[in-house]
């Protein structure tokens, strides 16, 4: 494993590399400074094939967005464990248990198949005062939990959609949606309350079916968008 920081990496590479996560490429349209600063709140990761990313039961600060190579998921430890899913380009992983503040659920380990796996950590702390608008500003919080929002919303209703007599068919629909005045601090704790009960709600899913869905393709549980 090599940390680096993100300044010492060629920012054109970066910026190319972060313009296929939505929510960066939002935050970076919006206003560059906010940008910026979630930068100098982050850290590139690099790993050789086989090293550890994750591991089930840690508790850390971080959330990751995957930039290069592949990972794969156990819910047992590897090697002896099975591979269930595998995490892809552009896959935001480990945001949920900060959200819900439980353990990692999952080992990652930078796949075999790739030459190099690059890992874009963020410091989750940056994301929970919703109160405070220093360095975070409200519009960016805002950014990232309607984007947080949107995802978890949408791997629900895959999950619905593949088992629509489950008693947790529906219960996604009844976790009310925002309707007061957009771009307020009412709006953001609104959002934040939806994404933990989404989030709970998804582990739930995960637990009752031991393997969840596949985040980059939306298919049957292969594997894992749980949270690691």
């Amino acid at each position: 494993m090599e940390i680096k920081s993100v300044h010492k990496y060629p920012r054109e590479s970066l910026e190319h590399l972060l313009a296929a996560i939505p929510f960066f490429k939002t935050v970076r349209q919006q206003d560059s400074w906010q940008f910026e600063l979630l930068l100098q709140a982050s850290r590139i990761v690099v790993y050789k094939p086989g090293e550890v990313v994750l591991r089930r039961g840690d508790l850390d600060n971080w959330m990751y967005f995957l930039l290069k190579g592949r990972l794969a998921v156990y819910l047992t430890e590897p090697p002896s464990g099975e591979v269930v899913n595998y995490v892809t380009p552009g896959e935001v992983f480990g945001d949920l248990a900060r959200l819900v503040g439980q353990p990692r659920t999952a080992t990652l380990v930078a796949d075999t198949s790739a030459r190099e796996t690059m890992v874009f950590a963020t410091d989750y702390a940056i994301f929970e005062d919703l109160t405070s608008s220093r360095p975070i500003s409200l519009q960016t919080k805002l950014t990232y939990y309607r984007n947080t929002v949107h995802n978890l919303r949408w791997k629900l209703e895959v999950y619905r959609a593949q088992h629509l007599q489950h008693s947790l068919a529906n219960r996604h629909r009844q976790i009310r949606l925002f309707t007061g005045p957009k771009d307020t601090f009412d709006e953001l704790k609104a959002l934040y309350d939806q994404a933990r009960a989404l989030a709970l709600l998804l582990l739930e899913w995960n637990n009752e079916f031991g393997v969840p869905i596949s985040a980059d393709t939306g298919e049957a549980p292969r594997v894992s968008s749980m949270d690691p």
